[in-house]
């Protein structure tokens, strides 16, 4: 599985928040596909975690294809990182 993180920055909450509907019904899909084991902001709105039960290039077409990670302003890919269930994945 991957993990990616994101943050937010304030300055771009218009935008942001107008991206998100589209960006959220790519996520339920990737959801009903398997692609996506889980997805949600942090509580105080500054980023988000996903969890992705895809490979590298996988994760990467996912991302190209998403204009959420790749042009809305404040939506900054924080970081990537593989990780390894022990339960629950």
């Amino acid at each position: 599985m991957l993990v990616v993180e994101l943050a937010f920055t304030p300055t771009s909450t218009p935008e942001r928040l107008a991206a998100r509907p589209a960006h959220r019904e790519a996520l339920a899909r990737l959801h009903a596909e398997g692609k996506l084991f889980a997805a949600g902001p942090w509580a105080d709105d500054r980023g988000a975690l996903l969890v992705f039960a895809v490979e590298r290039a996988g994760l990467e077409e996912i991302l190209g294809a998403d204009p959420y990670y790749r042009s809305t302003p404040g939506v900054e890919v924080r970081a990537i990182r593989e990780w390894v269930p022990i339960v629950g994945g």
